[in-house]
């Protein structure tokens, strides 16, 4: 049963971080920008088309520019 409880919470979580893109698209495409910049600069580029299709795919999903 604890299982479904943390389900049901992750659930809501995520269909409430859903709402929040969808209505401050602006404010989601700086944080992606500003946390693919971070996670490039830490992996030293390594990873860098993979964060940045990453960050294209959630501004886009956001309702943004790609």
């Amino acid at each position: 049963m604890p299982f479904f409880r943390r389900l049901t919470a992750v659930t809501g979580a995520v269909e409430a971080a859903r709402r929040y893109a969808k209505n401050n698209p602006e404010k989601v495409r700086q944080y992606t920008e500003k946390a693919g910049s971070f996670v490039d600069k830490r992996t030293k580029g390594k990873y860098h088309d993979k964060i940045d299709n990453a960050v294209r795919k959630v501004n886009k999903s956001a309702g943004g520019q790609a």
